[in-house]
């Protein structure tokens, strides 16, 4: 009697270790799949050209400073996420002959790393704007007429000097790829494995077949949403920090390879003018640099958080 009772409080005791172990079993089953497993971060031009130039420095050392601090802090707050870097110093990690072909190797690089999420860091310019002042006048010989009815004047023309002018245009854009560059992007996803982690049998189906469009499609148009998203978010957090914000953009007209050859949501930031002198002062700043560097942080972190937790993630 008591060998049975024994037992039967054994028996019981087991069953109890059961139950008490099905909520946690139940929560690590219901738990989301992590989405975003590999970040590839950017550091713009440097391969092998220097970008824009300010005054006093170069695009390709601001972009990777900023980079590099961008990396360093969301390391720590995505533990299970890779962040790999494009370039950590100014060595090349091939001999590139043009920016060209540095750029197809930054999308071949961040394809072959499976990445989830490209981000490229950038520092805006513009074109020069020149003022005409009129600082005297010289004599001009011109022809009129033909054969012997030619004939030959003289005509006082004005002199100019010609002056730069400040540029003062100011604050931050991102982009995502072109709508009109969609082919490009989906032939680039269909042949790469679905970045999002959601398998299906068909990620390998070629470009050809009427499946393998199709998926590539639905890729490319969740791609687009996603890169939408996040770009809406930089431009959010900078707009926090009291920057002026030039909002979302596309490059319809000539595209921008990083984004459109990269198999997986992607953006480019413009972090601000360095042909405007106090940009440019800001972007080289540690001030500066932090402030970038949280912003895109905060916008990212928003992002993953929505993605991690298969829910939208409003707007902070």
């Amino acid at each position: 009697m008591k060998k049975y009772s024994f037992q039967k409080n054994a028996w019981l005791y087991m069953i109890g270790l059961v139950l008490l172990q099905l909520p946690v079993r139940y929560a690590q089953a219901q738990a989301p799949k992590q989405k975003v497993k590999t970040i590839i971060i950017d550091a713009g031009h440097g391969l092998p050209d220097g970008g824009a130039a300010g005054k006093y420095s170069h695009e390709s050392d601001l972009t990777l400073a900023i980079a590099l601090k961008l990396g360093k802090r969301l390391e720590p707050l995505l533990p299970d996420c890779k962040i790999l870097f494009t370039r950590t110093d100014e060595n090349l990690p091939a001999n590139f002959t043009d920016k060209n072909a540095a750029n197809r190797w930054r999308a071949k690089f961040a394809n072959e790393s499976n990445g989830d999420l490209f981000i490229a860091i950038h520092v805006n310019s513009t074109n020069d704007r020149y003022s005409k002042e009129v600082i005297g006048h010289k004599e001009e010989t011109y022809y009129s007429g033909k054969g012997k009815k030619r004939k030959k004047h003289t005509r006082s023309v004005p002199i100019y000097k010609y002056h730069l002018l400040p540029c003062e245009v100011e604050g931050t854009e991102t982009y995502i790829w072109a709508v009109g560059k969609n082919d490009q992007k989906k032939q680039i996803i269909n042949s790469n494995e679905d970045r999002t982690g959601e398998q299906t049998d068909s990620t390998d189906q070629e470009l050809d077949t009427p499946e393998g469009n199709i998926l590539a499609s639905l890729r490319t148009k969740k791609y687009f949403e996603k890169s939408l998203q996040l770009a809406s978010y930089v431009e959010e957090e900078f707009a926090k920090e009291g920057r002026t914000s030039l909002g979302v953009k596309q490059r319809n007209n000539q595209g921008i390879w990083v984004l459109q050859a990269t198999a997986m949501p992607s953006i480019l930031v413009e972090t601000g003018f360095i042909c405007n002198p106090e940009e440019e002062d800001y972007l080289n700043s540690d001030k500066g640099q932090d402030e970038v560097t949280y912003a895109v942080m905060r916008a990212v972190l928003r992002y993953v958080d929505g993605l991690n937790n298969g829910t939208p993630t409003e707007k902070k």
